[in-house]
């Protein structure tokens, strides 16, 4: 693989004066364009050490207008970050449509050094290359251009960089070459492998020789010029949202009557609105489960474990309610409560998943979601606010993020509060005739009513996508608000026995 960057390619000093000159005039160019399309650039800076990584990430922030430009530089993991899942640090770091990112190392690095360090096995490493592959594909359905610059060196012209090559700077020379040069052999073993596995159409890598400066910055520059141009010249995302929604015509109604079952049977349907707790059980109850889970936070905390709780439910189905019973029962520094409402244009120009993973706790937390990421499969794909092709690849980014939230050992609690149509009517009727009340009834809840039925269809393709046996959906019977407080704080106290035993 690392053949084609070790036969000594070379510029002179000239040469790169004139190609630069051109360059940084495309790139420029390129850039006004960016900042006015729905796409983000994330550029990746990877590859041996003592190849002169840094001089790259320099050289782009000269030839970009660097106010629309941020560089990140991944080096050691804070506590803070260390107290998430992984790539929470750069969820947290990707560009807003129409800017620019530039990872001077990446969701790369620590795989590939655990590997050559022997610290994991082949197998965690192809697993970690699948969870890159699946954010890479997430976000380039989204309109990321994403450019992967690989930077090689020879054993040989390492070697000579770290008896400090007199073309490189002191202090430019990378603080990790002699300590990477030591394992070059493994190093290289285990980079083949990951660019071999996550090499893809959407995000290929780009290979460069880098024994040259002046042949490495320009080869690294025309393939970030290259692939901007491609990606604002044929919007591909565009052209896949033609093509899947053209097979949607087809198999929508298939899928629809297949998952809904006979007579358009739900889930939801399944369930039995018609169970209750009279006040004094439901007293006793709420005394005895508020307890337990006062007690199962603290546990929480000094395991240092987090917990993340997803409520949906029909409007007025009593997810409030629900949240308060669970809240008060928990220390207020323990918890944090999300609401979630129709995106702010910050959050709209990035990834729908960048809001929510901001908001991941840190070990010994809670967050609570009133609403949440599953906005995207519900209202959004109801109301038409999402295309066909972005509700449906949902289903798999919505479960890697969850697998990659329980990999890192966070409890995820995930409810949906039922309630009948005739139920919901009644307690948007009492809205409007209470005065203490009348500010929770909208027009749009009314109007959302109109559409009960899709709702229910989306609410069960949801549970069939989405429900997993790490992650499952608790489906709460809500008609009875006192039956449905229960059912969600047992839920919640039996799994954290489970989890914290």
């Amino acid at each position: 693989m690392f053949e084609t960057a070790e036969v000594g390619r070379s510029l002179d000093k000239s040469s790169f004066k004139r190609l630069e000159r051109d360059l940084h005039s495309i790139l420029l160019s390129l850039q006004a364009e960016l900042r006015n399309s729905a796409h983000s650039l994330l550029i990746i800076v990877a590859g041996v050490e003592g190849a002169g990584k840094g001089e790259v990430v320099d050289r782009l922030n000269r030839w970009f207008d660097t106010r629309d430009v941020q560089t990140h530089a991944f080096w050691e993991e804070t506590d803070d970050e260390r107290q998430r899942p992984r790539f929470w640090r750069f969820w947290k770091r990707l560009p807003a449509r129409g800017t620019i990112a530039v990872l001077f190392g990446s969701w790369y690095s620590r795989p590939l050094i655990d590997a050559a360090y022997e610290r994991s096995g082949e197998p965690i490493l192809i697993r970690e290359l699948e969870l890159i592959q699946g954010l890479e594909r997430s976000l380039a359905s989204d309109g990321t251009i994403i450019v992967k610059l690989w930077f090689h060196l020879p054993k040989a012209v390492q070697e000579q960089r770290l008896q400090q090559d007199p073309r490189i700077n002191e202090f430019k020379k990378s603080p990790l070459l002699e300590e990477m040069s030591r394992k070059y052999d493994d190093f290289l073993r285990v980079s083949a492998l990951a660019l071999r596995l996550s090499d893809t159409d959407f995000a290929p890598w780009h290979i460069i020789e880098a024994s040259d400066p002046y042949y490495r910055d320009i080869s690294a520059g025309e393939a970030v010029a290259a692939t901007l141009e491609a990606g604002l010249r044929k919007d591909a995302q565009q052209a896949l949202a033609q093509g899947q929604d053209e097979q949607s015509k087809l198999v929508a109604p298939v899928a629809s009557e297949l998952s809904s079952g006979p007579a358009g049977i739900t889930v939801l349907d399944r369930l039995d609105l018609k169970q209750s707790l009279a006040e004094d059980i439901y007293k006793e109850r709420l005394r005895h489960y508020q307890e337990q889970l006062h007690s199962l936070a603290w546990r929480l905390h000094h395991k240092k474990r987090n917990a993340v709780m997803v409520f949906e439910g029909w409007d007025a189905a009593g997810k409030g309610s629900a949240i308060r019973r669970v809240t008060t029962a928990i220390d207020a520094r323990l918890y944090r409560v999300i609401p979630i409402a129709a995106p702010s244009d910050e959050e709209l120009s990035h990834h729908y998943l960048w809001r929510f993973w901001r908001h991941v706790p840190r070990a010994g937390y809670l967050t609570l979601y009133d609403r949440s990421w599953y906005g995207r499969v519900l209202v959004e794909r109801v109301e038409g606010l999402a295309e066909t092709h972005e509700w449906r690849r949902s289903y798999p980014e919505i479960n890697d993020f969850e697998e990659q939230l329980l990999d890192h050992g966070v409890i995820v609690f995930k409810f949906f509060i039922h309630i009948s149509k005739e139920e919901q009517l009644r307690r948007f009727e009492e809205r409007e005739s209470d005065p203490r009340k009348r500010h929770k009834i909208t027009e749009e809840d009314w109007r959302n009513r109109e559409r009960w039925d899709d709702y229910k269809l989306a609410v069960n393709d949801m549970v069939a996508h989405t429900s997993t046996s790490r992650a499952p959906w608790t489906l709460v019977t809500g008609n009875d608000k006192r039956f449905a407080r229960i059912q969600v704080l047992q839920t919640v106290c039996d799994r954290l026995q489970e989890e914290l035993a």
